[in-house]
């Protein structure tokens, strides 16, 4: 049993005893056979002894290159041109070494005064070089064949066992071959490749592991008719979700299922693996042009340092972390007051390697976050933690100061203290023309980080984006939920719009905005184009397999107290440079002075532990002039009947704007 526990059994001992007895015949047969056609077959008995005497130590010498170069472990069913190459480089060496101790001993000889020893010929050195890579790829390449074969014949015999689903590829690229390789060694599965689609035309015709490239988008209805498909696969992993959107609907026209394969770069076996694929989710029919982060700034920040993250249980921060331990960092601090999810967040990393160290704390708890900083002087600090649900801060405005305005101070304070180097704030789109509570206060956070970095010196910045699909309380969630009881999924306008990117995008681009921060800046991260909601609903509701106000209903309630029918991604005050990073943009702004800045924090942050809305808000007009009325657009003949979490807030009192002689309030 110690065998089997080492991964050894004795079907594999075998097989690696049958495959280095080939390898041994082989190298052995080309070092003779090099000698044979090198004296056509009549081989002087000098020679032949020479010959014999050498090939000992040729073979070993050889299978020690080629157990250094690990081709031992290279699977002989699978053998690709890399392992190809290992082999001719492994030969290459060994030829090389035989002609430096041939020109070696040659030179011994004439100092022996016994040149008449016959060294190993150089036509026998090129010779061996030639045999000796030819017989050991031909012998693999045998036993791939054989393998392949064997796969065709299974799946011949499976496809006369019963029914298999006929299945299109989209994209014939090295992701498309992976999975048509998959399926064909898989016929178990009940699927049989019938072609792929692929839009660039010199692949037309093309055969990709006896599958064949039929056309392109195109041509769908023709192929998705003349071969009778059933289901279709994406094979693309960087697909634009534009493209993802086009293929789908056409498909889906067509009465063909479409799933979904994820990069290669997401499975960390590097392998495509079936089960793996998925039905087209949202954020496939949202998704941009990958992130490219400057990975050697980022890491020269982050490796071998501490790291501390507030909120680090939430959504965003949560994910920073995943992406911060990509980097080694020396020690992470998780900083977050609710227990289970920090608890979660921390046991999904400590497999990672890196020390982590979970902290219950509230960021408004000054002493408390005082005595993380001076117990692990971390060297930059994110800061996620804050009230985000826009409807719920209006009707509790005092808490949503204590947390995004008081808890921004108190941390930021705190990492001044005890010289953070870099300190990043999580901000808002919301923050820009604020019309609500949450906007406002986090507008507010963003002045307070822009005066502290002035005043300070210090390289402390606000990185802003907009909605973030799959984050808790997010709208996706919540249509899911309605198109899971039945309907009606209830939007709150026609033509309300919002940006949106995914969670591992935004996490990386704010790490990426943090490396390349030079103190005081407000980066706006690129969200693409804007969504209207009403096409997400609609989206969500075919992908569940279903048609929007058919099976689905989709009713309009009017929009919400604090909420803006588009959202912006700069103020109108701000200039917006490009950085060197594409997808990342940096703001700047001219403000208030940072004594009064500070002094007008200070007032609303007291205000907020007096638990008097209407003073909370009049320190927010006082503290953010970009403080607007919502939008109070009405839905144009649209009922406003619809059951569902967005009417219960129906009456939260709007935002009431007080009479000041300073503050114009916008239109």
């Amino acid at each position: 049993m110690r065998g089997a526990e080492h991964g050894r059994t004795p079907s594999g001992d075998r097989k690696r005893l049958i495959r280095g007895a080939v390898t041994v015949a082989v190298l052995a047969g080309a070092y003779l056979g090099a000698y044979l056609i090198r004296f056509e077959f009549q081989v002087p008995a000098s020679v032949v002894r020479l010959a014999l005497l050498t090939l000992p130590v040729v073979v070993i010498g050889k299978l020690l290159l080629l157990r250094l170069l690990r081709t031992h472990r290279r699977s002989w069913r699978y053998t690709s041109l890399w392992d190809m190459l290992l082999i001719v480089q492994a030969m290459v060496a060994a030829a090389l070494i035989i002609l430096g101790v041939r020109l070696l001993s040659v030179e011994l000889l004439v100092v022996l005064g016994r040149p008449a020893v016959a060294p190993i010929p150089l036509s026998v050195i090129v010779l061996d070089l030639l045999l000796s890579a030819v017989g050991l790829i031909g012998v693999r390449t045998l036993r791939r064949v054989y393998h392949e074969e064997q796969v065709t014949r299974r799946r011949r015999d499976g496809a006369q066992d019963g029914p298999h689903n006929r299945v299109l590829l989209v994209g014939a690229g090295q992701l498309g071959g992976q999975v048509a390789r998959e399926i064909l060694a898989h016929p178990q599965l009940g699927s049989r490749p019938v072609g792929f689609i692929d839009d660039n035309p010199f692949t037309h015709g093309q055969v990709v592991h006896g599958v064949e490239v039929l056309g392109d988008r195109e041509d769908l209805p023709q192929i998705v008719a003349d071969y009778a498909v059933d289901r279709a696969i994406l094979t693309i992993s960087d697909l634009h979700g534009q493209v993802v959107r086009d293929v789908t609907e056409r498909l889906r026209a067509l009465g063909v299922d479409v799933l979904v394969v994820p990069g290669v770069e997401a499975m960390l076996d590097g392998r495509v693996s079936l089960s793996r694929v998925r039905p087209v989710r949202i954020e496939d029919l949202l998704r941009r042009e990958p992130v490219e982060l400057d990975t050697s700034a980022i890491g020269a920040l982050i490796a071998g340092r501490c790291v501390l993250v507030t909120g680090a249980g939430g959504s965003i921060g949560a994910e920073l972390c995943r992406q911060l331990v990509r980097f080694a960092p020396g020690r992470l601090v998780l900083v977050d007051r609710a227990e289970p999810a920090l608890w979660a967040i921390h046991r999904e990393l400590e497999v990672q390697g890196v020390e982590l160290v979970p902290a219950i704390a509230d960021v408004c708890d000054a002493v408390r976050i005082d005595a993380l900083l001076a117990a692990h002087h971390p060297t930059m600090v994110f800061h996620a933690a804050a009230h985000k649900h826009v409807p719920m801060m209006e009707v509790n405005p005092g808490e949503a100061v204590k947390n995004n305005v008081l808890g921004t101070m108190v941390v930021a304070d705190a990492a001044a203290r005890h010289d953070v180097e870099r300190f990043v704030l999580i901000s808002t789109d919301k923050a820009v023309n604020p019309s609500s509570v949450m906007g406002a206060t986090k507008r507010a956070a963003e002045r307070y980080v822009q005066g502290l970095a002035a005043d300070t010196g210090r390289v402390f910045v606000s990185v802003r984006f907009g909605n973030v699909l799959g984050s808790t309380g997010s709208v996706v969630p919540i249509f899911e939920q309605q198109i899971a009881d039945g309907g009606p999924v209830t939007v709150t306008h026609p033509e309300m719009t919002r940006y949106f990117m995914t969670i591992p995008e935004a996490a990386q681009l704010v790490v990426q905005a943090g490396a390349i921060g030079a103190g005081g800046e407000g980066f706006v991260l690129d969200m693409g184009e804007p969504v209207r909601i009403v096409d997400l609903a609609r989206d969500l509701v075919r992908l569940s397999g279903m048609q929007p106000d058919v099976d689905i209903p989709i009713t309009f309630t009017g929009i919400r107290p604090g909420e803006k029918l588009f959202e912006e991604l700069a103020l109108d005050c701000e200039h917006t440079d490009r950085t060197t990073h594409p997808s990342i943009m940096v703001s700047r702004t001219a403000g208030a002075t940072w004594p009064e800045r500070r002094e007008q924090l200070a007032a609303l942050a007291a205000a907020a532990t007096q638990d008097d809305p209407q003073a909370v808000r009049a320190a927010l007009v006082a503290a953010v002039p970009e403080l607007s009325e919502p939008d109070r657009r009405p839905v144009p003949d649209t009922p406003r009947t619809a059951p569902g979490p967005v009417p219960e807030h129906e009456e939260y009192p709007p935002l009431v704007l007080p009479t000041s002689p300073s503050v114009e309030a916008r239109p």
